[in-house]
């Protein structure tokens, strides 16, 4: 089996719900207004009310209260907005998915936790691309759950060479392993046919070889890095070599202009705001 066919019949299981797909749609065309897209968003009252939820967060910290989809829209902008649709949205689209390998709530707690350093990282070099990163970051595992839901008998046996003290092998090699590819792939499949934008189909495919990226070679390198800082926080540590945290390509820095210094001041970060956003994001 390919990561293509993999995912093929995904929309039995799991699908972008029709308003997120919409609004993916006319953020990218210029005869939409921001009207248009709050008109459409209001149409889902669930996605109306988790969007004016985080819009009203301190996440965002606006003096004033933002009571309706249009402010929220005029006041984050069309592809913050969209970015963050597709953050509940992909979050739901999951919700009732069955596995017996993890618990939904660990998994989300790492991609959140993910997504707040990716944030926190690019605020340092790129600030204007906040909401896109952390979308990236939260999505970069993706793949994992569409495994362990299809094929949880081979997806058992990569966790257990995880876990193995004699072996530690990554689980993206130890999924290659056993199943020929990994989860970066299927996610990236999922990503392509819920016609995401690119930037997030390679953040998706590259979080663990971000020099392979192609037109988005930054954006990977930051989710790299994050996936490893998000990892550290579930350690409670800021040693970048302590033995569970996935190994960080160096070329990473490289590419980002980012050095280590900023590991423990970002961590502290993503320990501050993990909680709130977890509560936020997952319910």
């Amino acid at each position: 089996m390919t990561p293509q066919e993999l995912v093929k019949d995904i929309g039995e299981l799991v699908s972008m719900p029709g308003v997120a797909v919409r609004i993916n749609e006319m953020v990218d065309d210029a005869q939409y207004s921001a009207t248009d897209i709050g008109k459409v968003i209001s149409q889902d009252p669930g996605l109306t009310a988790r969007l004016l939820k985080i819009a009203n967060s301190p996440m965002y910290g606006f003096s004033s209260q933002i009571d309706t989809v249009s402010r929220a829209v005029t006041v984050l902008g069309t592809k913050q907005i969209r970015d963050l649709v597709l953050a509940t949205s992909a979050i739901q689209a999951f919700d009732g998915i069955p596995n017996e390998l993890i618990t939904m709530d660990n998994f989300w707690q790492h991609s959140i936790a993910c997504g707040l350093a990716a944030r926190e990282l690019m605020g340092k070099q790129r600030a204007a691309q906040g909401e896109s990163i952390f979308v990236a970051g939260l999505l970069h595992d993706i793949g994992e759950l569409v495994i362990f839901n299809k094929l949880p008998d081979q997806a058992r046996q990569a966790l257990e060479m995880v876990v193995d003290e004699m072996e530690e092998t990554p689980l993206q090699l130890a999924e290659q392993q056993v199943l020929g590819f990994d989860h970066a792939q299927v996610g990236a499949e999922l990503v392509k046919q819920w016609q995401l934008p690119q930037s997030l189909f390679e953040c998706v495919a590259f979080h663990h070889q971000p020099s392979m990226a192609v037109d988005f070679k930054f954006e990977a390198a930051i989710v790299h890095i994050a996936n490893s800082l998000a990892v550290m926080v579930e350690l409670d540590t800021i040693d970048v070599f302590e033995g569970e945290v996935p190994p960080l390509d160096p070329q990473a820095w490289e590419i980002t202009g980012l050095d280590q210094e900023i590991v423990g001041p970002v961590i502290e970060v993503v320990k501050e705001r993990l909680a709130e956003a977890c509560a936020l994001f997952s319910h």
